[in-house]
């Protein structure tokens, strides 16, 4: 029988809350191109994630988003013993991205069928408060690239850092063509960042 450890079961507890950050990345990426590619009149090239919670089917988006957001709640939760703050931040993120469930954007740019071919004439009060929700997500996102890029060494910390460059790119092509685009670009290296980050803090010999 192995003997009791405290100080093990101390760090393996952490450890296993981190591990949600590996695969909510992952799970919010497959989720989303899986409708992106099937949802009838969605484009990739004008229509963000956000608006796959539109429609009858869009209560799987809304999933995608609550499950996504609270598994990075619960990843910051473990983080803390390493940065506060980049769990304060990752945290918000996945705060960001469950209220970003919760109120659903404002049907534009055609989609879904029957929705004005542009973008809505006024925001509806759950279309600001997803605007809102999106840009908590971005802060906490872009802070905590910067804030692990000094917690981290080596290559992590380089790519800490272009990651959070990177994610502010698209906020000054919102609404031009081609920002659609390049915002599935770089929020696609972003997931995967925050899968690698969360790896590496979820090893055993890191937390030790």
């Amino acid at each position: 029988m192995v003997p009791f450890s405290p100080r093990t079961e101390l760090l393996e507890e952490p450890v296993s809350r981190i591990a949600c950050g590996v695969v909510a990345g992952p799970l919010y990426l497959v989720a989303g191109y899986a409708q992106a590619f099937t949802r009838e009149g969605f484009d990739l090239s004008r229509h963000p994630f956000s608006m796959l919670s539109l429609g009858s089917l869009g209560w799987i988006q809304i999933a995608n988003f609550v499950v996504s957001g609270a598994l990075f709640l619960v990843a910051a939760t473990g983080m803390a013993r390493h940065t506060r703050w980049g769990a304060r931040l990752i945290g918000l993120m996945g705060a960001g991205m469950i209220l970003g469930g919760v109120f659903v954007a404002d049907p534009a740019m055609g989609f879904p069928a029957g929705a004005p071919d542009g973008p809505p004439a006024a925001l509806s009060w759950h279309g600001a408060l997803h605007t809102a929700a999106f840009g908590l997500a971005m802060i906490g996102w872009i802070g905590a690239c910067f804030v692990f890029a000094r917690r981290l060494g080596g290559w992590l910390a380089v790519m800490s850092g272009l990651t959070g460059v990177l994610l502010m790119v698209p906020m000054a092509f919102l609404g031009d063509p081609g920002g659609t685009v390049l915002l599935y670009v770089v929020a696609t290296i972003g997931w995967v960042w925050t899968s690698v980050v969360s790896l590496k803090l979820s090893r055993p010999a890191f937390s030790s």
